[in-house]
């Protein structure tokens, strides 16, 4: 991928270093989105347009489900396996400066998980299906985990991020 002016590139590639882990995919996220130009850059504007999506988990992981049905709310971990790895500084089209890797939300990062929180419209635990009220990710992204939303442990009201 083309480096944006402001941006700054790592000397090595992520992807291309000697792991001390190992990840298993647990299924994959079916979105509306088949190009990174079309996908929503969030999960508010993933919303805004309001395309439903749905999480497949593989028959190995689906007894996993049991009682996740309580949850009116989902965390996706997902495993971003298109996106770019190198870069340390980049220029998102919206900001002004270049910001930190670690300052973003971007999927570009040495690991590029994911993490997005979708309202759990059903679940099909016989099937593995998971529909969601949005994604903003490309159909096709692998899951590496889910868990259930507690807004009383996970919200914080009072958090901001400063504007760039």
């Amino acid at each position: 991928m083309a480096i944006r002016d402001g941006e700054t590139a790592l000397p090595f590639d992520p992807a291309e270093t000697a792991s001390d882990v190992s990840i298993v995919f647990i299924g994959k996220i079916r979105s509306p989105w088949q190009r990174r130009e079309e996908c929503p850059r969030n999960m508010a504007i993933a919303r805004e347009r309001g395309l439903p999506a749905s999480v497949e988990i593989d028959q190995a992981w689906r007894e996993g489900l049991t009682g996740l049905d309580r949850a009116s709310h989902v965390v996706i971990l997902s495993w971003m396996d298109q996106a770019q790895r190198n870069l340390i500084l980049q220029k998102p089209r919206h900001v002004e400066t270049a910001q930190g890797t670690f300052s973003l939300r971007s999927p570009v990062r040495p690991n590029p998980v994911g993490l997005h929180v979708a309202r759990l419209i059903s679940l099909d635990v016989e099937t593995g299906v998971l529909q969601i009220d949005a994604i903003d990710v490309l159909d096709g992204t692998p899951v590496i985990d889910l868990k259930p939303y507690y807004a009383s442990i996970d919200s914080f009201p009072d958090a901001v991020v400063a504007r760039a």
